[in-house]
């Protein structure tokens, strides 16, 4: 097998590509990186067009199965394909998913409105994921799930449940209606503490921005709002330890 060892072959550039939103929309493809994250999609029945990887991967057992279309690369090109300071040293184009919402709406839902910090929108797929929640809703103005540095947060857990972008008011409607109840988190007199809501497995739980919070229009629509009382003196906890809080009580 030859192995590709030029940053500028032609199919290398394209993957590269493939990490742009624009070209991802075009090709209807991302790229994966890491080995964790294309074992990952590969157990949860998701086929690579193409498997990019270094000679210490190229015998991989559970990447074997895609064997004619591997491909190995130099160090180098690992390099270049990389978001990250240095490479893993396997990468996968994959097919977008295009995920929908359940139907009929049940469930739980982690709703995302505007979280930009591709970290904390990782960090939030995969709390949402060890929590056992079924959805994960991105909002308007949330980072995008298939950027590098989001797909490197989740570290896979988007095989494991639905992620999908929505319009958070109108999934909000449609919740309620469904029996499904929709609770904000911000601090005010209403607001309840989150110990005190009842255990459930169908809710919707909405995460607000980590300046301004959640959108005032959002949150006149919620049946209620929670909070978390604080025994320290910090001012706010990080909206994915907030979420992992909120979650892990309402799923247990």
């Amino acid at each position: 097998m030859e192995i590709i060892a030029s940053p500028k072959n032609d199919h290398i550039k394209l993957a590269k590509k493939l990490t742009v939103k624009k070209y991802q929309k075009d090709y209807d493809r991302y790229l994966l990186e890491g080995p964790h994250q294309v074992h990952d999609a590969i157990a949860s029945g998701a086929e690579p067009d193409r498997i990019y990887a270094t000679s210490k991967y190229m015998q991989d057992r559970e990447l074997r199965t895609y064997y004619n279309r591997m491909f190995e690369i130099s160090s180098d090109v690992a390099q270049a394909l990389s978001s990250a300071k240095t490479s893993q040293g396997v990468f996968a184009v994959m097919k977008m998913p295009h995920n929908q919402l359940p139907k009929p709406l049940s469930g739980s839902f982690l709703m995302l409105d505007a979280i930009q910090d591709p970290g904390n929108v990782g960090t939030l797929v995969r709390t949402a994921d060890a929590a056992g929640v079924k959805n994960v809703i991105l909002g308007k103005q949330t980072a995008d799930e298939f950027s590098p540095k989001v797909l490197r947060a989740m570290q896979g857990s988007q095989f494991h449940v639905n992620v999908v972008s929505a319009d958070l008011i109108k999934l909000t409607t449609a919740l309620q209606r469904s029996g499904v109840p929709v609770y904000g988190t911000e601090l005010n007199d209403e607001a309840k503490p989150y110990a005190s809501m009842a255990k459930t497995e169908n809710f919707g739980l909405i995460m607000g921005n980590e300046g301004n919070g959640m959108r005032p229009e959002l949150l006149a629509r919620t049946d209620a709002n929670i909070y978390i009382p604080m025994r320290g003196r910090a001012e706010s906890l990080n909206v994915g330890v907030a979420a992992g809080v909120v979650l892990f009580h309402l799923l247990s």
